[in-house]
């Protein structure tokens, strides 16, 4: 499917046909539940902002500029759901330092798990630039449409963020290269 496809999808949908917007879901359920569950670091709650955001864009739809593509505005709805998510749960709680107590070096350690929790520990704003660029492959361009921010912004976190993993990693004797 094309940006073109997607454009006919959603004029039929504006026009009635819910069979369209399915097909909407159908194509881009995958990326937004990986985007949201990088973001959230949890199943359920991944689950949940995929399905808020389907029902937002649905709700919202005719606000939807055409000239755009569906895609970055979806995952800009996704992305803010997964944060607004984040944020409820972490209201004022502080990270759980415990969480790579213990890990080390020790073989039976998973290096991407290791990652991914140390990508859970970044506060939300960086967490975001670094799902898009590695997990998503955006380009900062394309990060700074879908987050509404300057690619200078975009590029400042995506340096800060990894400078903060790398920091998280090397402490827990992962190195990175």
């Amino acid at each position: 499917m094309s940006e073109a496809d997607d454009a006919r999808l959603v004029r039929e949908t504006l026009g009635g046909n819910l069979r369209a917007f399915e097909a909407l879901i159908d194509r881009y359920q995958k990326p937004v539940y990986n985007v949201a569950y990088r973001i959230t670091g949890d199943a359920a709650d991944a689950e949940d902002v995929a399905q808020s955001a389907f029902l937002k864009a649905f709700e919202r739809l005719r606000s939807f500029n055409p000239k755009f593509k569906f895609f970055s505005w979806l995952y800009r709805i996704t992305i803010n759901e997964a944060l607004n998510t984040e944020k409820k749960r972490h209201h004022h709680d502080v990270l759980d330092e415990s969480a790579f107590a213990g890990q080390g070096t020790e073989e039976h350690v998973d290096r991407d798990g290791l990652v991914q929790r140390g990508i859970q520990r970044l506060t939300p704003d960086y967490r975001a630039v670094v799902v898009l660029r590695h997990f998503e492959d955006l380009s900062y361009e394309e990060i700074g449409k879908t987050l509404g921010l300057p690619v200078k912004t975009v590029k400042s976190r995506l340096f800060s963020a990894r400078t903060i993993l790398r920091k998280l990693l090397t402490q827990e004797g992962l190195t990175l290269e």
